[in-house]
């Protein structure tokens, strides 16, 4: 009897762990939309300490990528950076074709110096811009972008790539490998 109840037991648990019919067993790593945002005339700081006019440098003919990082992140900061550097990487010469832009979301800390470091520590190539600003300035941009965060603890991963064809803004929310993240800017391209 004993054996019966654990075979039946066992059965149940193997039942339970098997995915459904139509399922998926893994949830999805990232959800992806498409969105229209409207940039706010800002003038912001990169990190060489040049006032820069973010409208201007969003609304390009190059296809643009956008994060809301900080400087002393030790969470989801440093895995968004090392998806820019791959990205720099994997296009070689080619990267001089995308617009990388990192908006700092601690405007109070990430001086350009402090900004400066931090690309140099993810051997950024030209072409990707840390910005920091007022902390209204800032709070302006993050809302244009439906990605307002009341506290930099509490920070999303996000990430934002414009086309330049259609003006239109892939949002991409979650973690991403590399290949997506490259799968995905490749798309951003072809609209």
């Amino acid at each position: 009897m004993n054996l019966i109840v654990k075979s039946i037991s066992l059965l149940t648990l193997l039942a339970l762990l098997l995915p459904l019919p139509g399922f998926s067993a893994d949830p999805p790593r990232y959800e992806r939309s498409v969105e229209t945002y409207v940039i706010p005339d800002v003038v912001l700081i990169n990190q060489d300490g040049n006032r820069v006019r973010l409208k201007e440098l969003l609304e390009t003919d190059k296809r643009v990528v956008v994060d809301f990082i900080y400087g002393t992140c030790t969470t989801i900061c440093p895995i968004l950076s090392a998806g820019y550097a791959h990205l720099q990487r994997k296009l070689g010469n080619e990267s001089e074709s995308v617009r990388l832009v990192s908006i700092t979301i601690d405007p109070e800390n990430d001086s350009p110096a402090v900004l400066k470091d931090y690309l140099k520590k993810y051997q950024a190539k030209p072409g990707w811009d840390f910005l920091t600003g007022s902390r209204n300035d800032i709070e302006r941009v993050m809302t244009a972008f439906d990605a307002y965060f009341r506290d930099k603890m509490n920070h999303q991963p996000l990430t934002f790539i414009r086309s330049p064809k259609d003006g239109k803004w892939i949002r991409l929310y979650g973690l991403m490998s590399g290949i997506d993240f490259l799968d995905e800017y490749n798309k951003a391209g072809s609209n």
